[in-house]
């Protein structure tokens, strides 16, 4: 294994593959930063340029934009207060707070440093545990897969902040908005005898509306009611606080392994994603920390658990990929195609047959790891700038950018109109207190949900199978825990808001 290894950092530490890892971070980067462009639709951009390159040039750019595209939504969701990916929306509710307290160096330093940790870490998880995890997926079947999405879905009672009752109808709401359009079966619902409506709503406008122009409107309604006059006297600090980071990281050093290995290994099962391992990771920070009420407010720990769990989803996404042939999602499904397209077929083999390309793509991994570091950190100082913007610019720009992006995904207008319909209905939710995260949860898993539950009912009418296989009842059982600790976690939440009320 060391030769093979040896001779794949030989092949990826040439001068011309490391520039190439270089730019696909940067594009990566800038891509998962623009609200509605997407690690997926990033990596279908670098695409076709890799049909002249050699195995390893190929496979090493696209490491280099999968690494960036998942770190990227960092640099909006702080700045902004606007996930760049939905793998980056827990990101958003400390990472913001964070930068409103005049400390966007502080939040983007925190955030690249656990992203570089958990794209390691997950790496080595590749690397000792990659065939062992890809055959453990394989028990991952629709009841299982179905169950992890409900669990992932019970974590909105964490997600709510004793808000629990506004907290379930969002995400009621949101698995409703899914099942406008189609079914499994081809049967058009709720589409009111619209050829608009027929396809359903796609899930980047609908995140992007209830997130961005919610989020852009709650801005413009302080700063037109003086609310922020003093925050934007504040001088905002543009530089990283290398000292704090890293002790902000080894403060919470036990979060950050825990949330690496959620990442890794979520990413590790196919038809799951960042997502997934997002909300996760986020949901057992909090609840293991002794001060889970500070969450949301601007806390390094949640920032961590966010950043360090969506960039592990990247080398776990490799596991079911290189050592099955079985793509865990769309943009290992493209990376599986670039190997194809080398005439390298992946799956239990290629260990064998192609060691030395196995071992470039763990070298990838690490150099697009280190590159991702350098590239956020030489550009954080004019990110952070964006800071420093008027609202009265900042808010038509980024709207023209967010309309830009969700046009950009099926080239029609009709996106941009559920854009601002959903921006609207978020802005009025936001008014009424009721929880976004949720809602925005229920809309990305829905329909993964329903077909994976669909295919366990297909396979087996029986629901007590759900109960019976041992994996998916250990799902269902974490799901009703989930859910007690998070109400018990609320009632002491509030008798401390109430005890420090009396005091």
């Amino acid at each position: 294994m060391a030769e093979f290894f040896t001779h794949a950092l030989s092949l990826v530490a040439s001068p011309s593959v490391l520039l190439l890892i270089f730019i696909g971070v940067l594009f990566g980067i800038i891509g998962g930063s623009i609200p509605g462009f997407t690690v997926t639709m990033a990596i279908l951009v670098v695409f076709p340029f890799t049909f002249a390159m050699d195995p390893v040039s190929g496979v090493s750019i696209m490491v280099g934009v999968f690494v960036g595209g998942y770190s990227g939504g960092l640099v909006s969701g702080v700045m902004l207060g606007i996930p760049g990916t939905p793998s980056s929306i827990t990101t958003v509710y400390d990472g913001y707070p964070m930068a409103l307290k005049g400390e966007p160096g502080r939040a983007l330093g925190v955030g690249v440093l656990a992203s570089f940790i958990g794209t390691v870490i997950s790496v080595a998880v590749l690397v000792l545990f990659g065939p062992l995890l890809a055959k453990f997926s394989m028990n991952f079947r629709p009841w299982e897969i179905s169950t992890l999405i409900l669990f992932a879905l019970t974590l909105v009672a964490g997600l709510s902040n004793g808000r629990l009752l506004k907290g379930m109808l969002a995400a009621a709401l949101g698995l409703f908005i899914t099942t406008v359009g189609y079914d499994r079966n081809s049967n058009i619902r709720f589409d009111f005898d619209s050829t608009l409506l027929s396809s359903g709503f796609e899930i980047l406008p609908v995140m992007i509306g209830i997130f961005a122009f919610s989020q852009l409107m709650e801005n413009i309604e302080k700063t037109n009611n003086g609310n922020s006059t003093k925050e934007n006297e504040i001088p905002v600090s543009v530089s990283i606080p290398y000292r704090t980071i890293v002790k902000d990281i080894f403060s919470h050093k036990v979060n950050t392994v825990r949330s690496s290995l959620i990442g890794s290994f979520v990413g590790a099962l196919p038809g799951t994603g960042g997502t997934v391992a997002n909300f996760i990771s986020y949901d057992q920070a909090k609840k293991f920390s002794s001060q889970p009420q500070k969450f949301g407010t601007g806390v390094p720990a949640g920032i961590i658990a966010s950043e360090a769990s969506n960039s592990a989803v990247a080398g776990g996404a490799f596991v079911p990929t290189l050592a099955l042939g079985i793509p865990g999602d769309l943009p290992m499904a493209i990376m599986m195609g670039v190997l194809i397209l080398h005439g390298i077929t992946p799956g239990p083999l290629m260990f064998e047959q192609n060691p030395v390309l196995v071992g470039a793509v763990y070298v990838s991994l690490l150099m697009a790891a280190v590159a991702m570091v350098l590239c956020q950190l030489l550009l954080v100082r004019w990110f952070a700038r964006i800071a420093l913007i008027p609202q009265q610019i900042l808010v038509p720009i980024v709207l023209m950018l967010c309309a830009i992006g969700a046009y950009a995904l099926n080239n029609n207008l009709f996106d941009i109109w559920v854009l601002f319909g959903f921006g609207i209905f978020g802005y009025l939710l936001w008014k009424a207190d009721v929880p976004l995260a949720p809602l925005i949860l229920g809309v990305v898993l829905g329909q993964n949900l329903e077909q994976q539950l669909f295919r366990a009912l297909e396979l087996d009418s029986n629901l007590l199978t759900f109960l019976t296989r041992p994996l998916s009842a250990l799902f269902i059982a974490l799901s009703i825990a989930s859910i007690v600790l998070s109400i018990m976690q609320n009632k002491k939440m509030k008798s401390q808001s109430s005890d420090s009320k009396a005091t």
